[in-house]
Formats: C-alpha cells, sequence, structure tokens
C-alpha cells in the first residue's frame, strides 16, 4: 500500500484526516509516525504558500508523496483576522478556550450580520518527481457569542452554522467531515493523488 506522509504533527488533525480519507487505499502516517524531525519555517503569505512551504521541505527530506495543509479561521469583522496566523493568535501555547474568549470580546455588540466568517483549509501535495499541486476548501458561517459543543478543537466551539443551528464542534465527526473546510480540500485532493498513482503505476 502507498504510504503518503501528512506534514503535522496535531493529533485532532491526524484523526479528522484519517476519517476522511478512510476510503482512500493509501497508508496516512504523520511526521512524527514517520520519524521526522524538521523545523519548518511557515513564511508565506498565504494559506496556499505555507501548504506549499511544509508539503515541499518535508518531500524533499524523504522522497516521499507529501500532504500538508495549512488552515485557519477568516473573521470579515476583523479584516480577516487571525487568518493565516490562527494556530498562532495570541501565541502557540495560549489555549484555544483564551483565543476563543478573546475573539468573542473582539465582536461584543457587532450584530450577527457583520459577524460573518469562514474556515480556510489550503492543502498542497508534494511529489517525488512532479509539480505540487494545492486546493482550498472552505465553509461559510458566523462567530457565535460564546463557546459550544465539545466535539471539534480550535475555533470550532464558536464558529457557528445559521443552517445547521449550531456550532461545528456541535456536529457529529461525520457531519463535520462532510461540510468542513478540511473535507472539502482532502475530498479534492484524493482525486490529485488517485492520478498521480494511476500515471505512475506506484502501488508500493
Amino acid at each position: 500500500m502507498q504510504k503518503i506522509i501528512f506534514a503535522t504533527s496535531n493529533q485532532d488533525k491526524m484523526r479528522e484526516i484519517r476519517a476522511i480519507l478512510s476510503d482512500f487505499p493509501v497508508e496516512i502516517v504523520s511526521m512524527k509516525e514517520a520519524g521526522i524531525h524538521v523545523d519548518i519555517i511557515e513564511n508565506g503569505a498565504t494559506f496556499e504558500e505555507n501548504a506549499v512551504i511544509k508539503a515541499e521541505t518535508i518531500e524533499k527530506a524523504t522522497g516521499a508523496i507529501v500532504l500538508a495543509d495549512d488552515s485557519g479561521l477568516e473573521i470579515d469583522y476583523l479584516n480577516k483576522e487571525p487568518g493565516i496566523y490562527s494556530a498562532r493568535y495570541m501565541g502557540e501555547d495560549t489555549s484555544y478556550h483564551v483565543k476563543n474568549m478573546n475573539l468573542i470580546q473582539r465582536l461584543e455588540g457587532v450584530p450577527d450580520e457583520k459577524r460573518t466568517a469562514r474556515f480556510v483549509c489550503a492543502v498542497a501535495a508534494a511529489f517525488p518527481d512532479s509539480e505540487t499541486v494545492t486546493v482550498r476548501g472552505t465553509i461559510e458561517g458566523r462567530i457565535g457569542y460564546q463557546e459550544e459543543g465539545n466535539n471539534g478543537f480550535g475555533y470550532d466551539p464558536i464558529f457557528y452554522l445559521p443552517e445547521y443551528g449550531c456550532t461545528t464542534a456541535s456536529l457529529s465527526s461525520e457531519q463535520k467531515n462532510a461540510i468542513s473546510h478540511r473535507g472539502k480540500a482532502l475530498q479534492m485532493i484524493k482525486t490529485v493523488i488517485g492520478r498521480y498513482l494511476t500515471e505512475h503505476g506506484d502501488n508500493k
């Protein structure tokens, strides 16, 4: 079975990735599981640029097919903050509860129609002997007034979906993966990887 490295050490993210790609005949391993310890400097100006930096850095170090994502929350009222700095917002070691409460406080008094936001996920696929490909998935919503739900991570407890009447942290894993930014992007990248494997006849 083809082994693909996903350039992350985030176990919550790996859990989602494996669930979304569960019907795909490849083995997905994290950097830690692959025994890779490489410092990656994410200095891109967009989600796509950061995803490419991560994927290509690990591909060059391993010669393997590598996937990487860069994702985050864009809040329109806050000029699309925290954006590409979502993971580093208020410091990487700051808990998401603190981050979420800070964002809610910054939106105090802002009405529903101006609390629009989206999750963005760019996924890059770096191949040993081919061009790196990127795709983007998004999901639109708005910022809630308090944290709700225990089934997500990161900013999920404050990302409210009007059509579902709840936050993404209140959805089941199956529901979330079917509509999420990461789910959409990974479904698109499956097509890219499948095409590559077919063209290269790689069944390792």
